[in-house]
């Protein structure tokens, strides 16, 4: 048996896979010589054929948003940026006094004080004094009692604070969980209002940003297992989370396209505390299930037409004709009548 590189019909198989494919029989013809035949193996095996698309994302953290406070006045104390900042932690210090997070996703929309009720603000507050260790016997529900103005002033004791009993927007900010400072806007010395955010700040968790070319946002779907490629080389499982349903505009002039937004968690992968890192996201494109594949390299292009691979049972060698279907990770569905799971096939010794 006899192999030579192919061209022409085979070519495309070639594009497909990214590998050299080989013809079988009567090598000289075609190229005057012959390279050696094939001495290693490769198992014909059945399962899924997994074909994918790399993209290219951004490693960052989820959920960025602006902080906003009703604190009004000099800033003498902001968090580094980088920082994490827990429940009952300060996001900064204005005028000398704490303005602490505190867990919720409502915003602290008025001033809370005795006879206040029907709102989830006073829950929230009551939740967090309680898991702040204020208020053993505070019922946590929607009306602000006299047991809820004690837990106040407990906290607001172990704050430095004023015990008056009552809270509003200058002293609480309510985020939805703890958060990672990525920007402060308003340095010490500087002076806040209300009306301007203080900080930028994300949530924890890693996460992975992709603008997906529109044309391709079939290959997003969320819930879908992907691979990251991290800065260094090495790879990390991540889950689509979001998927936008709005294209938009990137880029400007010659570079402009129409992307689609996709959002990808890491859980806790270990993955450093780069920011803004570029990464490479394996997308799956295709997925054939439960069939049989080979590696391309064993793919033979037939004179007569068609493609086979060399089947190798002991000293014994032939050539069984395939039909050709999907590619992924380096094999090739293939079927036909005389092509099972377990055989061996040949393929070029490395």
């Amino acid at each position: 048996m006899r192999r030579i590189l192919v061209t022409g019909a085979a070519a495309a198989v070639v594009a497909a896979g990214g590998t050299a494919v080989v013809l079988a029989g009567g090598g000289d013809e075609a190229s005057g010589q012959a390279p050696p035949t094939a001495t290693a193996t490769a198992d014909v095996t059945r399962g899924d054929l997994v074909d994918t698309a790399s993209v290219d994302g951004i490693l960052g953290y989820a959920d960025e948003s602006e902080v906003r406070t009703g604190a009004s006045g000099t800033v003498t104390w902001a968090p580094a940026e980088g920082a994490t900042v827990r429940r009952g932690g300060s996001l900064l210090r204005v005028d000398g006094e704490p303005v602490s997070l505190m867990y919720g996703v409502t915003p602290l929309y008025r001033p809370l004080s005795v006879g206040v009720s029907d709102g989830a603000d006073v829950r929230q507050l009551e939740s967090n004094l309680k898991a702040l260790g204020h208020g053993d016997d505070l019922t946590v529900d929607d009306e602000f009692t006299s047991a809820t103005a004690q837990a106040v002033r407990d906290w607001q004791d172990d704050r430095g604070l004023a015990e008056t009993g009552s809270v509003d927007a200058g002293q609480v900010v309510f985020l939805p969980g703890a958060v990672r400072i990525k920007k402060v806007n308003a340095t010490v010395g500087a002076r806040t209002t209300p009306g301007q955010p203080p900080l930028t700040a994300t949530g924890t968790r890693r996460n992975v940003h992709v603008d997906l070319d529109a044309d391709k946002q079939d290959l997003a779907r969320k819930g879908a297992t992907v691979s990251i490629e991290l800065p260094g080389g090495r790879t990390v499982k991540g889950k689509i989370t979001e998927v936008g349903t709005v294209a938009e505009q990137t880029g400007a002039g010659q570079d402009q396209k129409t992307t689609v937004s996709v959002d990808i968690s890491l859980g806790k992968t270990g993955t450093g505390r780069l920011d803004e890192a570029p990464v490479t996201v394996e997308l799956e494109s295709e997925r054939r299930k439960n069939v049989l594949s080979v590696p391309i390299e064993a793919l033979l292009a037939l004179r007569e037409g068609g493609f086979g691979v060399e089947v190798v049972e002991g000293a014994a060698k032939r050539v069984v004709p395939v039909t050709t279907g999907s590619f992924g990770g380096g094999r090739v569905e293939v079927s036909g009548g005389a092509i099972r799971e377990g055989m061996k096939v040949g393929v070029p010794a490395q």
